[in-house]
């Protein structure tokens, strides 16, 4: 009887961590495919403009100090983990405290997961349009929706809108917005012969060495990502100039 009993128990004993296991595995996200990693990369690196510090000037109404502030900011590439992102940590933020801007190359969609200065968190989602990247929440319960829109005016310039729309409204009422300047020094203009990022092609910022090579980065992201694989960051670098290249060779063929 007891053989009985202790083979019933550990037969329920199994079942119980086989479905642990199986809701585990249920909640946990499927891994990108290699294509699907590099290109979510790739539409990422579209905002390499953004990588660095920021200083932010943030205002309740555009052209008045009443209510305004000001934030320090840094985007900062994320490469170690399964799913490429860009990490947005904001210092004395008035609207959020840190966010992560993801792609999804099967929906074609940007997701940003922000945490609020109040420690809530709100998911938005969106794509680029007329060069800028519009992202919008779902309703929440009482069916207010929350809307941000990142406009890159240039290398050292960039507004940051925040808006939201009531359940009875049809339009976005402004709630603040951060013009942020590129904190530092004066930085090169675009195409100004500027050293780039091994890791994502960006604007390079520091240097590392190896191998008695000077490499440039743009971010501490994408110093742990060249540190973890030199060899294949350096590979991947090198198909990224030989494309660009062809892509040039090809433009001027056709141009001549």
């Amino acid at each position: 009887m007891r053989i009985r009993i202790s083979a019933v128990l550990l037969l329920l004993t199994s079942l119980l961590f086989a479905g642990m296991v199986a809701a585990e595995a249920e909640q946990q996200p499927a891994k990108m495919s290699a294509e699907d990693r590099a290109a979510a990369r790739a539409a990422l690196e579209e905002f390499n403009s953004l990588i660095g510090g920021w200083r932010g000037v943030g205002q309740v109404r555009r052209g008045s100090n009443r209510g305004a502030w000001l934030e320090q900011a840094e985007w900062v590439w994320q490469l170690k983990s399964d799913q490429p992102a860009l990490r947005y940590v904001v210092e004395k933020g008035n609207q959020l405290k840190t966010a992560k801007l993801t792609y999804d190359p099967e929906t074609k969609t940007y997701s940003l997961e922000a945490v609020l200065p109040d420690e809530a968190k709100r998911n938005y989602a969106g794509q680029v349009e007329d060069d800028k990247l519009v992202l919008q929440s779902p309703a929440d319960a009482d069916g207010t929706v929350y809307r941000i829109t990142v406009t890159r005016l240039n290398e050292k310039r960039t507004l940051v809108l925040f808006q939201k729309r009531g359940a009875k409204q049809k339009r976005f009422g402004r709630v603040a917005e951060v013009g942020y300047t590129r904190a530092g020094t004066k930085l090169a203009e675009v195409g100004g012969g500027s050293p780039e990022c091994i890791v994502t092609g960006g604007k390079g910022t520091s240097t590392i060495d190896y191998k008695g090579k000077t490499y440039y980065l743009c971010c501490s992201g994408c110093r742990e990502a060249f540190l973890d694989d030199p060899e294949g960051i350096i590979a991947d670098a090198k198909k990224r100039l030989e494309k660009k290249r062809a892509k040039k060779a090809a433009a001027a063929k056709k141009n001549s």
